[in-house]
């Protein structure tokens, strides 16, 4: 029997028998007109089948959803076009409407001297009713000001997401009291950016925020104890790929880097110095190992570190790993 004709079947009910579709009853309700059997719906084919007996009830049913597929958050996210997807980053998680800057109506035209004027008080009213009290005009300035050192630092939108959520967690648990709000925040962007294993030095930091070092350091390890952050201490290999791109260093060069490293860790050489150091250190003595001839001056101005660092740990580098040549046995003492 073909499912046109079990189809039309379907929709005569048997005598003696009560309608099996009622007005605005749900699908999902419905029981099979031949066997009693329950009715499941096939979404990719569009219709409406008995699980028992295999009866088409019904057929070409209306998809409701989009057109496009998606098979995870993010994409879901870039697909849609029902509004932008909510972030961290802005202090209403952006949910609020912003009034667009171009003093211009929708068909493109120039507004009236007047009609700017109201724009630019309805402007100004839309930015003051965004922000309701002193806790959410806290909260705009320092997510404004960690997007800023993120941008400045180079730093992905995840490092951004979760230096929101830090400082957040922060505000709420009432740690800001007695400190800027700079501090809390650049602490925030440092802790972040260790936990996504894209970490950047102290020296890094301190130059693109807008206060002293040593409060941006009490602010981050005030803000790691009372939050009971997890932050691992800084591995040097992660420090390495950013260095040997800024160098233009080879990829044995870096490969050879990282051996060093990881020779040095098993040695427990590193224990108590510099990640930034031990990873500069690593690139310089593997550029002399592959006869790439990078000088100490170019490694310590890309790592921030002084030459003296460099020399004091390279040698050490060289020597874990058993690799100390004639070539670079001169170029130590040359050093």
């Amino acid at each position: 029997m073909s499912e046109t004709r079990l189809t039309e079947r379907a929709e005569r009910p048997r005598e003696g028998t009560e309608p099996t579709v009622e007005e605005g009853e749900e699908t999902d309700a419905l029981v099979c007109p031949e066997c009693g059997g329950n009715l499941s719906t096939d979404t990719e084919h569009g219709e409406t089948v008995c699980s028992d007996c295999g009866l088409v009830v019904d057929e070409d049913a209306v998809d409701r959803g989009p057109e496009w597929r998606a098979f995870d958050a993010s994409e879901r996210d870039e697909k849609s076009r029902v509004g932008a997807p909510t972030t961290n980053m802005m202090h209403d998680r952006g949910l609020s409407t912003n009034i667009g800057w171009q003093d211009k109506d929708a068909y493109g035209n120039s507004l009236s001297s007047q009609q700017r004027q109201k724009m630019q008080r309805l402007r100004t009213w839309n930015e003051r009713f965004r922000t309701r009290d002193a806790k959410e005009r806290n909260l705009k300035q320092a997510l404004g000001e960690i997007d800023r050192m993120a941008s400045a630092l180079g730093l992905p939108e995840n490092v951004r997401e979760t230096a929101s959520v830090i400082y957040r967690r922060a505000l709420d648990e009432n740690l800001l009291p007695g400190r800027s709000i700079e501090g809390i925040a650049t602490a925030a962007v440092y802790a972040a950016a260790r936990q996504a294993n894209v970490p950047r030095s102290l020296d890094e930091v301190a130059r693109v925020c807008r206060v002293d070092k040593e409060e941006f350091k009490r602010a981050y390890r005030y803000i790691v104890k009372e939050l009971n952050l997890a932050i691992e201490p800084a591995d040097p290999t992660e420090y390495l790929p950013r260095f040997a791109s800024e160098l233009d260093a080879s990829d044995a060069t870096e490969r050879k880097a990282v051996e060093l490293v990881e020779t040095a860790s098993e040695e427990t050489l590193l224990s108590g110095k510099s990640p930034v150091g031990i990873a500069a250190a690593a690139l310089y003595a593997a550029s002399l190992l592959t006869d790439e001839g990078l000088t100490q001056t170019e490694v310590g101005e890309v790592a921030d570190i002084s030459e003296v660092t460099i020399r004091n740990r390279y040698k050490d580098l060289l020597e874990a790993a058993g690799v100390m040549s004639s070539d670079t046995a001169a170029e130590t003492a040359r050093a």
